[in-house]
């Protein structure tokens, strides 16, 4: 509890914060008073970027204020000659690379405004293509966008608390003191990165593998406008960087690996599933075999983590895109659920059951032979559960034509493996709506083959018949002991 109210202390922004908008998270850059800044800004003269800096409690760095007296005033990108605007654009990113302390509010105020103002005009230099940007100038740019972007995230709230994961949609989020700077950082590196001025051959030296690793730690931060930005900008560079693509995949996938087999604690899975998602829908075909293998060593086991409602409509569309590319892989998917299947946790069964039905209705008939016994026994199970969502999400399997269709074709395997958990649903299940769809697929079956509903039903009541028999028996030998204990 104390650590949520610390955190809270912290949610409000500041006046200068920009409003997330746009299609990728992120406001479009003329509405950010591009040209407009009135307040000048300054530069320190003296190595900048060796400022000293102190150690705060819990292991942040801050850079320490430079001395009075070094500090001189900077004019706007407007106000010089075109010769100028290089160096002055260097000069002002030596300005973004000291950092503040923004736990307190009150504490160097007039600097953290003269960056943010400085980080703008930044901004929207490289928005409006104002000339190429030499090569050294992109290296500081980098740089500094490094010095402000990759730091210690604050520990999870369950870090301090002891508490389990939480639904997002109950619980606020934590939202990072610093942004009205850090979202102007990013917004920086995803205008370079997706300008058409970036050498891709020049960048790659900049935008390297350990750049790209420190990005993807940066995915568990609990701030959602923090992922979004770092979504977009992922996504960005696996698209202009060809060559970093193999790293990025291999990279994600050791994430994973983590969060399945050790901590269950990420809250980026969602993201970068959806950075996935538009990957694996440009796969080429014929898949390669790594990709099959990232499959059912990554994608298939996230369905193991107790965790998965927070991240599993990204993964049903990862899996459903690999069975939509190939059909083959239905059965591996189909057999790798059953294999992660719930047993005590209702609500995820719902979930596995939405998903199967997304599978299936790209399954072919030939790969649906192949699983259709596991799973029908599976199904039956759901059909009986004492949820009613369970049963009922499972029962709502007979409302795509397409499942009903391959049911048709294979009913004298199918119906007996259910025959019998319809029949105690109409018998005893204590949902009337269960109940009643009960009834509707009953009916089904009778229509499509009457004789094997027939033969069935016959087999059921002789299965019923055998185990009053058994139960009269084993009824009577009781008796027997009980009267040969009395009489002893």
């Amino acid at each position: 509890m104390f650590n949520k109210i610390m955190k809270r202390g912290h949610r409000k922004g500041s006046k200068g914060e920009l409003p997330d908008s746009g299609a990728y998270g992120y406001a479009p850059p003329g509405n950010r008073n591009s040209g407009s800044v009135s307040t000048s800004n300054v530069v320190v003269n003296h190595a900048s970027r060796g400022a000293p800096v102190q150690q705060q409690p819990g292991g942040a760095v801050v850079a320490v204020a430079p001395p009075s007296g070094t500090i001189e005033t900077l004019p706007l990108f407007k106000d010089v000659a075109p010769s100028e605007r290089q160096n002055l654009f260097l000069r002002k990113l030596q300005i973004c690379c000291f950092q503040f302390d923004f736990s307190d509010t009150l504490k160097m105020v007039r600097e953290k405004e003269i960056k943010r103002q400085t980080l703008v005009e930044v901004v929207d230099f490289i928005q409006s293509g104002s000339g190429k940007i030499m090569e050294s100038i992109q290296e500081e740019m980098v740089r500094m966008i490094s010095v402000n972007i990759f730091r210690c995230l604050p520990p999870a709230s369950h870090e301090n608390t002891g508490s389990e994961n939480v639904d997002p949609e109950e619980d606020e989020p934590y939202l990072e003191p610093s942004w009205p700077h850090l979202q102007l950082v990013y917004e920086l590196l995803l205008r370079y990165v997706v300008s058409p001025e970036t050498d891709t051959k020049v960048a790659k030296r900049y935008i390297d593998h350990s750049f790209v690793l420190k990005l993807l730690d940066l995915f568990d931060s609990e701030d959602p406008r923090e992922r979004e930005y770092l979504k977009t900008i992922l996504h960005r560079i696996y698209g202009k960087f060809m060559v970093h693509r193999p790293y990025i995949r291999k990279a994600i996938n050791n994430i994973f690996y983590r969060f399945i087999y050790e901590t269950e604690r990420h809250s980026g899975i969602g993201e970068l599933l959806e950075i996935l998602g538009s990957i694996i829908n440009g796969f080429a075909l014929p898949m390669k075999e790594e990709h099959k293998l990232f499959l059912i060593r990554a994608l298939i086991p996230l369905h193991k983590p107790k965790p998965i409602a927070m991240y599993h409509q990204q993964l049903s569309y990862c899996i459903t895109q690999f069975v939509e590319k190939d059909y083959k892989l239905a059965d591996t998917v189909i057999r790798g659920l059953l294999k992660y299947w719930p047993v005590t946790n209702c609500q995820k069964e719902v979930l596995f059951l939405g998903e199967l039905e997304e599978v299936l209705e790209a399954t072919q008939a030939a790969e649906f032979q192949r699983c259709m016994v596991p799973l029908f026994r599976q199904i039956a199970r759901c059909l009986n559960s004492s949820h009613f969502q369970v049963a009922e999400r499972s029962l709502f399997l007979w409302n795509n034509e397409h499942i009903v269709g391959l049911i048709a074709q294979n009913r004298n395997v199918i119906l007996p493996i259910i025959f019998e958990a319809l029949e105690k649903n109409i018998q005893s299940h204590w949902n009337q709506a269960v109940h009643g769809l009960t009834v509707n697929v009953r009916k089904m079956f009778l229509e499509m083959d009457v004789d094997l509903f027939e033969e069935c039903q016959r087999m059921h009541a002789e299965r019923e018949s055998r185990a009053r028999e058994l139960e009269d028996q084993r009824e009577l030998t009781w008796q027997r002991l009980t009267a040969a204990a009395q009489g002893g």
